[in-house]
């Protein structure tokens, strides 16, 4: 009896220890990739009205951008929500059917609109997700990565 008592005490310090782990875990930011970092910046600032809050370079490699969202630079670094950082890759040619980055939209079609006027595209037309109001859209970022677009209702 006294084994079952002192692993059922062992088993609930360790779920309350595991619980407590995950609750200091925290988003800390997005990350995408392209071959040209700072024209990735552009294009994340005209569509989605962000701004440059931080650029790390390194010797011979294009510089890591941080975006985040802000109608100035001292707003988006004000900001209290994760940023994008964009890093450098070889190549714009991967291919990745999955979303990296989600992100809310107040209006798809005007969002849609700012998209491919800055020079991304979409993976068809927005679509309802079901019956939950939600509207539903892939992005693709000049460099390839997809963007998903929720719209509530």
């Amino acid at each position: 009896m006294r084994n079952i008592y002192a692993n059922g005490i062992t088993l609930s310090a360790a779920l309350l220890l595991a619980s407590a782990a995950h609750a200091q875990v925290t988003l800390n930011s997005v990350r995408v990739g392209a071959k040209d970092t700072v024209a990735l910046a552009k294009f994340y600032q005209t569509a989605f009205g962000m701004q440059e809050t931080n650029r790390i370079s390194g010797q011979g490699v294009q510089p890591e951008v941080f975006v985040n969202f802000g109608a100035t630079v001292d707003a988006a670094k004000a900001n209290k929500s994760e940023p994008i950082v964009i890093m450098h890759r070889d190549s714009d040619d991967i291919k990745d059917p999955i979303p990296h980055v989600i992100l809310n939209v107040k209006d798809m079609t005007a969002t849609v609109a700012a998209i491919k006027a800055a020079g991304g595209s979409m993976d068809g037309n927005p679509t309802p997700f079901g019956k939950t109001g939600m509207m539903i859209g892939i992005a693709i970022d000049p460099a390839g990565n997809r963007i998903e677009l929720i719209q509530r209702p």
